[in-house]
């Protein structure tokens, strides 16, 4: 390296950064085709068994793990899983917790707020789908030891490796569901994980039915999706989003 490829900050070493930068035509040309493509994605609950190379789901997960997370700690483990029998103890034990939830948890609001999904406590894309990749949250790491250490912004870090990922499955042409079955402790179970591991999201990843139906529903319009604030003489946008 040329010395000026780095330098070092409090005996840390810092690489050089170079950004790739178009001009502003481009930008606006990209940041709107980017929009457009983004904007295709749908949650989908009707699968096809076809089989997808498994290679493309661990690229998948490699670009997950990107993602930026407190203190570069990357609290998250990614599992991914084909094998038929466990694809079924996952779909049995997370249907075992929707029928609670769907019979007595949930609010009637909620549910109300549910209807136009078509959704109940019956889960068979757990099973249709050619993989399920279950995230799980660390709070903690533990060292050969037995040492505890800290964590941080576990809940942020793995929120924003999972929008990585979920952009990354439609990337590779493939859909996804965001399913959280509540409680998800079965799934630290099943899958044999540590004591530091929290179940985050399940997600079921493969190709659409032929016949996939999705509900006919829109996003906010872009004047409501954000707004532009003014305050001390700079302009500050605030999002909201829907996670659906």
């Amino acid at each position: 390296m040329n010395t000026d490829d780095y330098i070092f900050v409090e005996g840390y070493k810092h690489i050089r950064h170079c950004q790739e930068t178009y001009s502003e035509k481009e930008m606006i040309e990209r940041s709107k085709k980017y929009y457009e493509w983004l904007s295709k994605r749908r949650s989908v609950r009707h699968f096809s068994n076809k089989s997808v190379p498994k290679e493309v789901i661990e690229n998948i997960i490699k670009t997950a793990s990107s993602a930026p997370s407190g203190a570069n700690k990357q609290p998250w483990t990614f599992c991914m899983i084909e094998n038929t029998a466990l694809k079924k103890k996952i779909r049995d034990a997370a249907e075992e917790e929707e029928r609670k939830s769907y019979s007595g948890r949930m609010s009637d609001e909620w549910l109300d707020d549910l209807k136009h999904f078509g959704t109940d406590a019956n889960k068979p894309f757990l099973e249709t789908a050619p993989y399920l990749i279950v995230v799980f949250k660390r709070p903690f790491e533990i060292d050969k030891n037995g040492m505890k250490y800290q964590n941080y912004y576990v809940n942020e870090s793995v929120g924003l490796a999972c929008g990585f990922l979920i952009s990354a499955i439609h990337n590779a042409g493939l859909v996804t569901l965001t399913h959280t079955p509540s409680p998800m402790r079965f799934l630290e179970k099943i899958l044999e994980r540590p004591d530091n591991e929290r179940a985050f999201l399940l997600l079921p990843v493969g190709y659409p039915a032929e016949k996939a139906y999705v509900p006919d529903i829109q996003k906010k319009a872009t004047s409501g999706s954000y707004k532009m604030v003014l305050a001390n003489s700079q302009i500050k946008l605030s999002f909201s989003t829907s996670l659906n």
